[in-house]
């Protein structure tokens, strides 16, 4: 008994991590969650509007520091916008299955510093706008930031009209990039946010109905979770890639933007709508997800004509 005993303690010993490696893993989990709660991937889309309304704006004419210091700061009040959703969010989460591995309903993080790290994140994202970017920039980014969290997401329980409400900060981005560069807030800085804004809602409404169970059992009023048979949700996708096709076209009526992205940009909202079209038509499952598809394509792809097709100042 005692040399089994004893063979059992050494295997045990040797199956354990040493301190320092345990120690490392907590670490690299902990930053690893710390990360999570900034949705990096909603951050890194902001991100690529910012720049398009950053490069628009500047024409080749700003300091590439003014640039980097746009990126950063609009990247940490993202950052931090996400944390504190995440901490306002928490108990929702923990009821969906989407939501429930998060930092903070899976007991990674705490609330307190979780909300402490998502307000470092946006104080010092807000600041760096202001020295490195301008006082519109960082009273744009800071509107973002309030009207994500703190009238967004409170509504996301109350009211379908959240999703109009939301998309709101989400087009903001290319707003924050644009006066970052000119200083100014121009009919080009509003058509810019105007095309992310109607794009907006398709995507949304996809995701939507495909989580609609999910977002139900987390207590949040999204049009699907209020319309089964999805004909109002078809038809409010529809109509916004409709309105979508002439606001896509407005760079070029301003001077934005030349002939090649105007060409581009019809052809592309013709397949949105149509892919919207297809979804009203035959609402499930399947059609949301090719919808969805198609507003992914769509987005990147009229920016990158944007870049690729301005017009000089």
């Amino acid at each position: 008994m005692n040399n089994a005993a004893a063979t059992m303690g050494d295997s045990a010993l040797a199956a354990a991590p040493p301190s320092d490696v345990a120690a490392l893993d907590e670490i690299g989990g902990r930053m690893s969650a710390f990360l999570t709660l900034t949705k990096p991937r909603i951050v890194i889309m902001e991100l690529i509007t910012v720049g398009v309304g950053f490069l628009l704006g500047a024409r080749g004419s700003a300091h590439p520091a003014t640039f980097l210091a746009t990126l950063l700061g609009a990247g940490l009040v993202a950052g931090g916008a996400g944390a504190l959703n995440m901490v306002l969010e928490r108990e929702r989460d923990a009821q969906m299955r989407r939501t429930k591995r998060r930092p903070l309903p899976s007991g990674r993080l705490e609330p307190i510093e979780a909300a402490a790290f998502g307000s470092l994140l946006a104080i010092s994202g807000t600041l760096l706008l202001l020295f490195g970017a301008g006082a519109t920039a960082a009273a744009v980014a800071f509107a973002t930031l309030v009207l994500y969290v703190w009238v967004y997401t409170p509504l996301k329980t109350r009211t379908t009209l959240n999703t109009a409400v939301g998309a709101i900060p989400g087009a903001l981005p290319p707003v924050i990039g644009w006066s970052a560069a000119t200083g100014t807030l121009g009919i080009e800085a509003w058509t810019l946010f105007l095309i992310v804004f109607l794009w907006q809602f398709p995507h949304f409404l996809a995701i939507a109905w495909i989580a609609r169970e999910d977002y139900d059992r987390g207590g949040m009023k999204m049009l699907p979770c209020v319309d089964p048979e999805g004909f109002m949700t078809g038809r409010q996708a529809t109509l916004h890639a409709l309105a979508l096709i002439p606001a896509g076209l407005l760079p070029t009526v301003i001077g934005l933007a030349g002939a090649v992205y105007f060409v581009g940009a019809l052809a592309l909202g013709l397949f949105y709508l149509a892919a919207s079209a297809r979804f009203w038509a035959d609402v499930n499952d399947a059609t949301a997800r090719k919808l969805l598809r198609a507003s992914l394509l769509y987005l990147p792809a009229v920016l990158l004509l944007l870049v690729l097709n301005p017009l000089p100042a």
